[in-house]
């Protein structure tokens, strides 16, 4: 098949996944051999087809075919940065060489559904060992200290000196598509004296970029930010799903806790660090000065941010673009941050870069700032629901990207996407702060 230099999923990217076919999606310890087409395996995104890795690195008689043909990306995640490296170089080859192409077309599985072929079934591409989120962008934590501290200072006074991030539920963690469904918790409502429990009324969204652990670290030995190539496998889009009203009565003083923990969506797609190279870019200038182990203003520092660009779609309707280069932490500051206290990494630790906004009201990554606590609602256009300050009922949320890649092409993430489902068990919420039904 042709993938054409202005494809999203060219060979520049490659990013990695997991699937099964329709009808027996199966799991990881489902019964068969490994060429057994019912089996969860890994897939390689190439255009708008997935490549059975595993299958292809039989064929070709790989030495990574042990690696690729597990029911997870574990195991590739576990083998470290030199085997990412040669895997990428082999499957660059196996897609881009003519001399396989009669060995590699029959393993290439269109993603789109048709009669003679049945889109696969995408899976959480590996087990999530730990959940951290952050709170890296300046613009979107001055944008909360704007409409709740407003006779205060935006930011707090530990904000510029630290990557402030908490541990989240690493088991509620869903792949793409799945069905978000509206929590209840306590909410205490404007002006009472006391809380009631119901449905979240304030259900938002954060538009964030998650990075995957593969290499593990020893325990009590910070890694430093020179290592975070070493130990961090990709990216993925994240939606980091978040009830506000419940989360505004539980959080002081120890945090974000049933506000967050219902759901996280990651996109079914990790696109390898190695793919970013182009995308590779300085964070915004410091203001204050940082601690050794975080300092990234010391001559020939390397660039470690990244010049991502995110959309954010609400019922089809483009609602933002939050640019992910204003980030003021980086994914390097907050990694060395996570294990400064000697905290260990496991494979498949997950953390991701907090709300990405940026300085324009149309680059705000939440509901939260895009309808400044819902005193300013977006008006979509009847077809997609009409005004919105939270999510209501049935709302579907997709987030896209893309980053500058060689010679002026694009590198696309793969999409995250969740639909709001009632409250099981109770009432669908009121519609006041979520909009229409």
């Amino acid at each position: 098949m042709a993938v054409t230099p202005q494809d999203l999923f060219g060979l520049d990217n490659l990013p990695y996944g997991v699937f099964s076919t329709p009808g027996s999606p199966g799991g990881p310890d489902t019964p068969g051999a490994p060429g057994d087409p019912t089996r969860r395996r890994i897939g390689v995104r190439y255009g708008d087809h997935v490549l059975d890795a595993g299958a292809a690195a039989r064929a070709l008689g790989s030495p990574h075919t042990p690696l690729l043909q597990a029911p997870s990306l574990g195991p590739l995640l576990a083998a470290g940065r030199p085997v990412w490296q040669s895997v990428r170089a082999a499957l660059r080859d196996w897609l881009g060489n003519p001399a396989h192409r009669e060995t590699v077309s029959p393993l290439l599985l269109p993603l789109h559904p048709a009669a003679e072929s049945p889109a696969p079934v995408f899976h959480l591409p590996f087990e999530v060992a730990d959940y951290v989120d952050f709170y890296a962008s300046e613009h979107h934590a001055a944008n909360v200290g704007r409409m709740f501290r407003p006779d205060g200072e935006p930011l707090t006074p530990n904000w510029k000196h630290l990557p402030i991030g908490y541990h989240g539920r690493a088991g509620t963690v869903v792949v793409s598509g799945t069905p978000v469904v509206r929590p209840s918790g306590q909410r205490r409502p404007p002006g009472a004296d006391a809380p009631d429990f119901g449905p979240s009324r304030r259900l938002d969204i954060e538009a964030e970029v998650g990075f995957v652990v593969g290499a593990p670290s020893t325990p009590g030995e910070p890694v430093p930010r020179s290592a975070f190539r070493d130990h961090v496998f990709g990216v993925a889009l994240l939606n980091d799903w978040s009830a506000r009203d419940i989360q505004a009565w539980e959080y002081v003083p120890l945090g974000p806790f049933l506000g967050k923990s219902f759901a996280t969506s990651l996109s079914p797609w990790i696109t390898p660090l190695e793919a970013l190279e182009h995308a590779a870019v300085a964070p915004p200038p410091r203001s204050h000065p940082l601690l050794p182990y975080l300092d990234d203003t010391g001559p020939g520092a390397e660039p470690q941010g990244y010049d991502l660009r995110l959309s954010v779609h609400l019922n089809g309707e483009l609602i933002s673009e939050p640019p992910f280069s204003s980030m003021y932490w980086t994914a390097a500051q907050q990694l060395a941050h996570l294990t400064a206290n000697g905290a260990s990494l496991r494979t498949g630790d997950l953390f991701a870069s907090g709300t990405v906004s940026g300085p324009e009201p149309g680059e705000r990554g939440s509901l939260l700032e895009l309808t400044w606590s819902g005193t300013e609602p977006l008006r979509l256009p009847a077809g997609a629901g009409g005004e919105r300050t939270f999510l209501a009922d049935g709302d579907e949320v997709t987030l896209s990207a893309w980053a500058p890649g060689p010679g002026g092409s694009r590198i696309g993430l793969g999409e995250v996407t969740g639909r709001i489902e009632p409250t099981r068990g109770a009432p669908p919420a009121a519609a006041p702060d979520g909009g229409g039904a």
